[in-house]
């Protein structure tokens, strides 16, 4: 989830790590980007970013070193993700369409990496079946804020706290790349799956907590 690229929107963002990381990208990144790129073409560059790192993580059936891929993949869509709304918004090309395609392809790389990482021998598919929808719901649930409260909502889990758990679950994974490093009944869990479960928990209290927050304010506005 980036920032969105319509300007009437009132922007909020609880984490200091995300707005820290997007003011460092604005200011050492965002001035060498060409003037002929468009926001669209800043995340497409990420959306192929996250394309890449799909890929690599499926490959890490041959090698743990795609993992190498896999990092640099996500890294890109993490740069790309808050660099295309800077583009729009510094350049007055903001746009509904350019919106959706952010939001979209967020969407789709976070889900089909969780499952391509389920899928790899490094962590168990039945854990990243209940991680793979939440990032989507999350979005979903902004998308909303936008559209009946007029403010874009960020969780207080955030974008770059997502990536970097990426991240640390595919260096973790490298590291201990052997084998399960303990059986509980029955289920071999890996250190992916450790980071993981330790990553859900509070990712979805924070899902739960925007949602039931927005329900309240829509009822509010109903009276």
């Amino acid at each position: 989830m980036s920032t969105t690229k319509t300007n009437s929107v009132k922007k909020i963002i609880p984490s200091k790590l995300e707005t820290g990381f997007q003011q460092f990208l604005y200011k050492h990144v965002g001035k060498y980007i060409p003037a002929s790129m468009t926001p669209n073409q800043v995340t497409m560059i990420g959306a192929l970013g996250g394309l890449f790192a799909i890929i690599c993580t499926l490959l890490t059936h041959i090698s743990f070193w795609f993992f190498i891929g896999t990092i640099v993949g996500i890294l890109v869509h993490l740069i790309a993700d808050d660099l295309d709304g800077y583009v729009a918004r510094s350049r007055n090309m903001s746009s509904q369409a350019g919106a959706y395609f952010d939001l979209i392809t967020d969407v789709l790389f976070s889900t089909f990496f969780l499952v391509a990482f389920g899928l790899s021998p490094y962590a168990s598919i039945e854990l990243v079946a209940f991680a793979a929808p939440v990032y989507g719901i999350i979005n979903v649930t902004a998308m909303n804020y936008i559209i009946y409260c007029n403010e874009f909502l960020f969780p207080r889990i955030g974008p770059i706290e997502a990536h970097m758990m990426y991240v640390a679950v595919a260096i973790l994974s490298m590291i201990f790349h052997t084998g399960p490093i303990f059986i509980l009944f029955g289920f071999e869990i890996m250190i992916a799956d450790v980071i993981v479960i330790v990553g859900l928990i509070p990712t979805y209290y924070e899902m739960i907590r925007l949602e039931v927050q927005l329900f309240r304010r829509l009822k509010e506005k109903e009276k």
